[in-house]
């Protein structure tokens, strides 16, 4: 199977932002980014696009795409 994984919780914390207050910058709820820092969630790309843009760095920076082999 494969997975996402990402450095969302890195960002996050370089940005010394909550869960909560990056959920409202990017239109979801803090659920919503707990599920995708616990890898348990992919996000769309519409959202990755969202999230990427709000730290200023280009998609691939927060989220790894990893092939299995």
């Amino acid at each position: 199977m494969d997975s996402m994984k990402n450095r969302l919780k890195v960002y996050r914390a370089m940005h010394n932002l909550t869960q909560e207050e990056l959920a409202k910058n990017v239109g979801v709820t803090r659920q919503t980014i707990i599920a995708i820092e616990k890898g348990k969630y992919d996000p769309s790309l519409e959202l990755a696009f969202k999230i990427a843009r709000f730290f200023g760095v280009k998609i691939e920076d927060i989220f790894i795409y990893e092939e299995s082999e």
